[in-house]
């Protein structure tokens, strides 16, 4: 079976994102943030091997003057927000089959992008990404960045999509943002499952839990990003350490339960299911120690590294240009599978 991944996240204020930073960074380009002056610049990346910008086709190509450029595009959309807590930007990060090749992987990508731009009417801002050299050799993944309004003529518009409010989506008799994922989810797969099929590979992939499809076993523990990049570094994760062997003791648990259940062919024939309220505490546990991780590894990034800042130049004008350290919250954003 294939891999499949498909995480859908915010960027915003409150963590101290901006859509400009998450953009130069996927994209790999050099952008300028007009509300802060910040330059962020990823020009020098060598993964991203396609980019592109899509918006929805009823507008006409009314709005590439300026929603069809990434840096007016992502500052517009910084523009649009006025609370210091906003989500500027939302993204879905997808892993692309390694059994397919980088065309038929663009294209897959590029289909997933055009159905958001058109079900949500909002800009799609895709970058596809190969493997990183030292990670692991199949992990062919995209990110599509995409602005939480609907895109007007001239402008941004009202919050489409996962960011519209509840109210508005029942007001509007839409589903709920709950069935909306799922929605999402499945369409993910149902669109990889035919880029499969249409490259005569019999791999498939599937979105239900391993407890949807009747599979009686733990799933594998995700570990967070962050504790990963600091065991990479040398540094002991002891959110790693905690989740690893929570994943061990549910496994020993799972096994002797079956082995008590032996006797009884009916009992173990049913997968066993954990209490609801359980998992709900280890996915509580779990978020707070994946932020815990974060602050740790931001404090020890500044203590190792602090802020570096290329010299200011001068412009035509005779004014200064401020050059920017690029934000850490865009470093370790992509998939580890």
């Amino acid at each position: 079976m294939a891999s499949y991944h498909f995480h859908i996240s915010s960027v915003g204020r409150s963590a101290g994102r901006r859509a400009t930073a998450a953009a130069a960074y996927r994209a790999g380009e050099r952008l300028r943030d007009e509300r802060t002056g910040l330059l962020y610049n990823h020009s020098r990346r060598k993964d991203v091997v396609h980019t592109e910008i899509f918006l929805p086709s009823h507008l006409g190509g009314a709005a590439d003057f300026w929603a069809g450029s990434r840096e007016k595009l992502w500052n517009t959309a910084e523009r649009a927000e006025k609370r210091s807590d906003s989500r500027v930007a939302r993204e879905y990060e997808v892993s692309l089959p390694h059994e397919l090749n980088r065309t038929q992987q663009i294209e897959l990508a590029r289909a997933l992008a055009r159905e958001l731009a058109e079900r949500y009417k909002v800009a799609v801002d895709l970058a596809v990404h190969l493997p990183r050299p030292d990670g692991d050799a199949r992990n062919f993944h995209a990110h599509l960045l995409t602005t939480t309004r609907e895109v007007k003529p001239q402008r941004l518009g009202a919050k489409s999509g996962l960011d519209m409010q509840a109210r508005e989506r029942r007001k509007r008799e839409l589903p709920s943002h709950r069935e909306e994922y799922h929605t999402l989810r499945e369409r993910w797969a149902t669109l990889t499952n035919a880029a499969l099929r249409e490259a005569n590979i019999d791999a498939r992939v599937d979105h239900r839990s391993i407890a949807e499809r009747g599979i009686n076993r733990e799933p594998m523990p995700h570990i967070p990003m962050a504790s990963l990049k600091m065991e990479q570094r040398g540094m002991r994760s002891v959110v790693a350490e905690r989740i690893r062997e929570h994943y061990r003791q549910r496994v020993q648990a799972r096994f002797e339960r079956t082995a008590q259940a032996a006797p009884s062919s009916e009992a173990s024939a049913r997968p066993n299911v954990r209490d609801a309220g359980e998992q709900s505490k280890d996915v509580e546990e779990t978020r707070r120690q994946a932020r815990e991780a974060w602050r740790q590894l931001r404090a020890r990034a500044a203590e190792s590294q602090g802020e570096q800042r290329h010299p200011a130049r001068e412009l035509e004008g005779g004014g200064r240009e401020r050059e920017a350290v690029v934000s850490t919250h865009e470093h370790d954003d992509d998939l580890a599978l």
